[in-house]
């Protein structure tokens, strides 16, 4: 559905784009994660044909998209966009729904029902004659998502939609979505720097940091699997140990760090410097050292907690710092204190090695 090959882009001296390659499938729903500032907004609008690249290639259902004004708007029109902060016309809700029908010369009961359906999807039935203007942020981004859904583009395309919205309003703008997709055969690829996110809307996502695409995969793969150092700490892999591979016996290797022992599974040989990368949900918190499965065992004092929602965040000296994520239930039911010295355990299989 969508190629780019080698996309460059700068303004003036800054590079905001690098040798960008990216396949996107029909019906696929593709999301590019990275922190603000990253070229995830640039990427959509050379996508989108809003700008065209300083060099590389696009290629729409498998044309390239040359610099010919008149073919770049035919395909522009099989294509919509909703930015982060939509602009609404001066207008009712039901004309700025209806505004892409009849740039296209849509008109009467056609365009009436069209406009009317995408209401309905969006939860606005009963605001067709509201100024658009009067809307709430949530509202406004469902009159957008309104807007680009009418025409029925064959590739949509969603820049951060949530990123100044509530909680609530994001909930709501998320399940729109969900829905649009499961309706129709769209093809979409969205920005957005919420990692979460990206997880629940993606069948496939790319890391995108500065101006980079440092990594695509399934969600599970990113999230679980990050290529480098970069990757590992924007998708949240708080536990980055520093080490040398001491010893490797048929893939289960001894990583030393900081003099402690820590067991995972890797084909990297032995004297290579290396992160071992644990996720905080992996670990596991203990008053006593209980049998276990799990290769890594240590005893550490708790030198912070911070609860939030269901959820504890438990820091540790290890000899190394550990950081743990239990639920707030257990973190009670241990009774867990400042300066408390807790057993932390973790299987060899939830150590991701990455070289240095």
């Amino acid at each position: 559905m969508l190629k780019v090959e080698r996309l460059h882009h700068s303004y003036g001296k800054a590079e905001i784009l690098k040798n960008i390659d990216l396949d996107v499938e029909r019906g696929e729903v593709f999301v590019t994660i990275g922190p603000t500032g990253s070229g995830k907004t640039t990427l959509l609008r050379l996508v989108g044909l809003l700008e065209k690249p300083t060099s590389g290639h696009i290629y729409f259902d498998g044309h390239l998209v040359n610099n010919s004004e008149r073919q770049r708007l035919e395909i522009r029109r099989r294509l919509a966009m909703v930015s982060q902060k939509p602009a609404v016309f001066n207008a009712s809700v039901f004309d700025n729904v209806a505004y892409g029908l009849k740039i296209r010369k849509e008109n009467g009961a056609s365009l009436r029902h069209k406009v009317m359906n995408a209401l309905d999807t969006v939860g606005l039935s009963g605001y067709e004659r509201r100024d658009a203007r009067t809307l709430s942020g949530g509202e406004t981004q469902r009159v957008a998502l309104a807007r680009a859904m009418v025409i029925e583009p064959e590739l949509l395309l969603l820049d951060e939609p949530t990123a100044n919205l509530d909680p609530v309003s994001t909930s709501h703008i998320e399940k729109l979505v969900t829905e649009v997709i499961k309706k129709s055969d769209m093809t979409v690829l969205m920005s957005t720097h919420d990692m979460f996110q990206g997880q629940r809307l993606a069948h496939r996502m790319g890391v995108l940091i500065g101006g980079e695409i440092l990594q695509t995969g399934d969600p599970r793969e990113i999230f679980s699997l990050p290529q480098s150092r970069k990757i590992a700490e924007f998708v949240g892999v708080e536990n980055m140990l520093g080490g040398v591979i001491a010893s490797n016996i048929e893939g289960i290797v001894d990583i030393n760090v900081d003099g402690a022992v820590v067991e995972a599974i890797s084909n990297l040989g032995v004297g290579e410097q290396v992160y071992a990368c644990i996720r905080p949900e992996e670990i596991t918190l203990a008053r006593t050292k209980e049998s276990t499965s799990a290769r890594n065992t240590f005893l550490g004092e708790m030198t912070r907690i911070v609860m939030f929602g269901p959820l504890a965040r438990i820091e540790l000296d290890c000899g190394f710092p550990l950081v743990a994520l239990i639920t707030k239930r257990s973190a009670e039911e241990m009774n867990l204190q400042i300066g408390n010295r807790i057993y932390a355990s973790f299987k060899a299989t939830g150590v991701h090695v990455i070289k240095k």
